[in-house]
C-alpha cells in the first residue's frame, strides 16, 4: 500500500479547530484506511463513491474533538462515520437525480474463484444484511459491537446474520460454507 502522508499544520492554522498532531493522524490513516475503504464499499458498493466516504470520514477525525480511549474505539468510530456519510450519500439530491452512465462495480480479485462468488453474492443483498455480514465475517466484529455501532439491537443483528446466511445458502447451495 502507498505511503501517505498528510499535513496537519495547515489545517490547524486555516481551520481554527483541535485536531490530532500529524504522527497520530498518519498512524491512523494507515491503519484503518482499507477497513474504512471495504466499509463504505460495503454499504455503497461503488468503487468511486467508496473513495470519497473514505476521504470524508478522514476529514471528519481531522476534524473531529471526539477524545478516543483505544484503538477499538477509534475502529468504531470510524466505521460510524463511514455509515453515516454513506446514508448521507444516498439521500443527496445528486444520487437521486443522475443516472449513472455505467453501472460497473468494483469488486475486489480474489485467486480463489469460490471467494469471488460469495462476495458477488454477498453484495447482491440488501444493504441491512450485506452490512451485518461484511461487519461479521470480514472486519471481525461481534453481534455486540455490531449493535452498537449500526445503533440496533443485539437480536437484530443476530437476526439478520441469520437471515443473510439463509439467503446465500438459498442461492449458493453447500459453496457458502
Amino acid at each position: 500500500m502507498k505511503e501517505t502522508r498528510y499535513n496537519t499544520s495547515c489545517v490547524i492554522k486555516e481551520m481554527g479547530v483541535r485536531v490530532l498532531d500529524s504522527s497520530e493522524f498518519n498512524r491512523i490513516v494507515e491503519k484503518y484506511a482499507d477497513v474504512v475503504f471495504r466499509s463504505a464499499l460495503s454499504f455503497c458498493k461503488n468503487k468511486s463513491d467508496a473513495e470519497d466516504i473514505t476521504q470524508n470520514t478522514f476529514i471528519k477525525l481531522l476534524k473531529s474533538e471526539v477524545d478516543f480511549e483505544s484503538d477499538d474505539h477509534i475502529r468504531k468510530w470510524l466505521i460510524r462515520v463511514v455509515a453515516n456519510e454513506s446514508k448521507s450519500l444516498w439521500r443527496s439530491f445528486w444520487n437521486k437525480k443522475v443516472i449513472s452512465f455505467s453501472d460497473l462495480d468494483y469488486e475486489p480479485e480474489y485467486i480463489d474463484a469460490a471467494k469471488n462468488e460469495i462476495f458477488t453474492e454477498v453484495m447482491k443483498l440488501p444493504e441491512k444484511y450485506r452490512t451485518v455480514l461484511h461487519l461479521y465475517y470480514y472486519e471481525k466484529y461481534h453481534c455486540d459491537e455490531i449493535a452498537s455501532v449500526l445503533k440496533i439491537s443485539e437480536s437484530n443483528v443476530q437476526t439478520r446474520l441469520m437471515r443473510a446466511r439463509k439467503m446465500l445458502k438459498d442461492k449458493l447451495g453447500e459453496e457458502w460454507l
